[in-house]
């Protein structure tokens, strides 16, 4: 069984630890305050000074923030859960600074923390935006898009993508203009075997060559900014316990300010 130490950790951590405080006060300490005080819960006293009944500030504390972790720990655990783009790898369908929304359950409804799969929903699909655990260092978040789903043969020359012998199609718009990326970059939009997306291509850039064979329950997955990212060509295929969602709405945008006309941008 694999626990990710993350937020999602700590998180639960909390709602359990606020969780017990509150049972263990409504079961052992609230009735041994009414004990010493009856009258004052029935209503009769003259409160006249400092109550020996009063509720301890850490059980003041639990009661008040247990639902509140609670509702965002399911909400994030098994819904929905908000990232933040850190970088231009997938350049030009998200700028960084994008904060998008991750579908939880496109997948599969897997227990937070433990990441074991209580009951599958549904397959990733070439063209899908996915997160997932970096394979080499689980604590990190990815995100890149699926180009080869399992029994998949990928080829890559000439910054030219093949999925299973067939030339994925793209047409050049012209160069890129928008931020992001430093380099001259060429903008296409690649069609991947019918999911239509934009990409990007540095001319000049060395790239990797090579061929894969994607294998049983894992996915091949690489950045839209094909010269610029780091993804399947360098570091190998994802595992589906890996997989952490699928990427679905920009929410906000903030890079040193709002970028008003990328809030509730749907990702292709």
């Amino acid at each position: 069984m694999n626990i990710t130490y993350d937020f999602a950790f700590f998180l639960l951590a909390g709602t359990l630890l606020t969780g017990l405080v509150w049972i263990f006060d409504s079961l052992v300490l609230a009735p041994r305050r009414k004990s010493v005080n009856p009258h004052e819960y029935s209503g009769d006293a003259i409160n006249s000074g400092k109550s020996s009944s009063k509720e301890p500030i850490i059980v003041e504390y639990s009661k008040s923030f247990f639902p509140v972790l609670l509702i965002v720990f399911l909400l994030r655990g098994f819904v929905v859960e908000p990232f933040r783009i850190p970088s231009g790898s997938m350049l030009p369908s998200l700028f960084i600074g994008d904060f998008i929304l991750v579908n939880k359950f496109a997948y599969g409804v897997k227990m937070p923390v433990f990441n074991q799969m209580l009951f599958e929903v549904d397959k990733p699909q070439r063209g899908d935006v996915a997160v997932f655990k970096y394979p080499r260092d689980p604590s990190i978040d990815y995100i890149k898009r699926v180009v080869g789903v399992p029994g998949d043969h990928i080829a890559y020359y000439n910054k030219v993508l093949y999925v299973n012998g067939t030339r994925v199609e793209r047409k050049r718009i012209g160069e890129y203009s928008g931020p992001g990326e430093p380099n001259p970059a060429e903008e296409y939009v690649v069609n991947l075997l019918g999911v239509e997306h934009n990409a990007l291509v540095i001319p000049g850039r060395p790239g990797l060559d090579a061929e894969y064979i994607v294998p049983d329950g894992h996915y091949f997955m690489m950045g839209d900014n094909r010269d610029n990212s780091n993804d399947s060509r360098y570091w190998g295929v994802v595992s589906e316990k890996h997989l952490v969602g699928k990427a679905f709405m920009i929410w906000m945008h903030w890079d040193g300010g709002v970028s008003f006309e990328r809030i509730g941008k749907i990702i292709k």
